[in-house]
Formats: structure tokens, C-alpha cells, sequence
């Protein structure tokens, strides 16, 4: 064999062993860059929470739904209750005190009237059927003036009066107590002289007794 062809056989069998390598080198560096291109797949995949948080939100849900049914819902009801329940106590309350009103006003009138309004041959039943009209201390004070001073007086002098009531003004009321402002004009007769007038002003303050309203005190203004 010539020089020349073994110079070719030598140059064909060290070609190919370096053409192997390149596609080797090729194919490795095609495997990594495949490998690269995957690897933000499998990262999406592993960090991707929304099918764990789409399971629990329904469970989430379900909970609030108990709380709101078996722990607002019965909370609110009861606060609707007290609110009705105070409401309606408000409304009976100031529907007592209008009725209270009205009924001390009319009995503050008409005790007032009988306690200054009497005649002598008279004066003993009248002054003594007002005197039911009180209680308390103040009843104790006006059995003293009347059988004391007023019933001998007035059969003695032959002294009349006659009360009436103008105006009055109800200060305060309730079902057990209430305060009435009276204005009283009073006109008196002594005998023969001619009657005298007088105008004044009484506070009167009301107990309710039983079923009765009755005067506790008398206080001139």
C-alpha cells in the first residue's frame, strides 16, 4: 500500500470518531435545554395551590353559614325580643302616667273643694266626709284643725266658704304617686258681713291607696 492511501485511511478513521463526539456533544446539549425547558412545568405544577384552596373554600363556607344560622341569627331574634319587650313597657308605662294624670287632677279638684268648702249647719259631715279624702300625717294634722278650730268656728260664728278651683296643672304622675299644682279661689261669709275673696295657690301631692287616689300633703305656694 502506498504512503498516500494509508495517509487517507489514517485521516477517514479519525474523522469519524470526532463526528461521534459532536453528536453526543449535540444530543446532551439538546437533553439539557429540553430538561430546562421542563423544569418551570414542574414548578407551576408543584406551587399551584388552586385546587387545594377550591376544595376549602366550600368547606369555609358551610361553616359561616352554621355560625351565622345557629349563632347570629337566634342573637339578633333575642335583641328584636328585648326591643319589643322595652318598647312595649315604654308604651304601658306612659300610657299608666297619662291615665294617672287625668284621674290626680280630677281628684286633686274635687278633694280641695271639699276640704275648704262647708256651712255651718253642715260643716261637721262635710269637713269629716273630706277628711276620708287624705292620709297619712296630713290626715292626723287636718282632723286636729277641723275639730279644733273650723267645726266650733263656723257653727259658732255662722261662717260659709265656698271653694272653687280655676286652673291646676298636673308637676308629676305615675301609677303610685303624683304631684298637682291647684289655684284655688275661696270665698268666705261671716254671718251677716259681706263675703271676702281670696286667691291662692296649694301643691297637692297624691298616694295611690288601694284603688283610691288620696291626698298625702296640702302645701300652700
Amino acid at each position: 500500500m502506498s504512503k498516500h492511501t494509508q495517509d487517507e485511511t489514517v485521516k477517514d478513521e479519525t474523522t469519524v470518531p470526532a463526528d461521534t463526539d459532536i453528536e453526543k456533544a449535540e444530543d446532551e446539549v439538546t437533553d439539557e435545554s429540553t430538561e430546562k425547558v421542563e423544569e418551570p412545568t414542574e414548578v407551576v405544577d408543584e406551587e399551584s395551590p388552586e385546587p387545594a384552596e377550591a376544595e376549602g373554600a366550600p368547606k369555609r363556607g358551610i361553616q359561616w353559614a352554621r355560625v351565622f344560622a345557629y349563632g347570629v341569627l337566634p342573637a339578633v331574634a333575642l335583641l328584636l325580643a328585648m326591643g319589643a319587650g322595652y318598647l312595649k313597657w315604654m308604651d304601658n308605662s306612659v300610657r299608666n302616667s297619662e291615665v294617672a294624670r287625668a284621674e290626680t287632677m280630677q281628684v286633686a279638684k274635687d278633694s280641695t273643694i271639699a276640704m275648704l268648702s262647708y256651712k255651718p249647719d253642715t260643716v261637721e259631715q262635710q269637713l269629716n266626709a273630706a277628711r276620708d279624702l287624705l292620709t297619712g300625717d296630713f290626715r292626723n294634722s287636718y282632723t286636729s284643725l277641723i275639730n279644733d278650730v273650723v267645726i266650733p268656728g263656723a257653727k259658732q260664728k255662722q261662717i260659709s266658704a265656698v271653694a272653687t278651683v280655676p286652673a291646676m296643672a298636673s308637676v308629676s304622675a305615675d301609677p303610685h304617686h303624683a304631684v298637682v299644682l291647684v289655684f284655688v279661689n275661696q270665698t268666705v261669709v261671716v254671718g251677716q258681713d259681706a263675703p271676702s275673696d281670696s286667691a291662692s295657690s296649694v301643691r297637692v301631692t297624691l298616694e295611690k291607696t288601694g284603688d283610691r287616689w288620696l291626698i298625702s300633703k296640702f302645701d300652700p305656694v
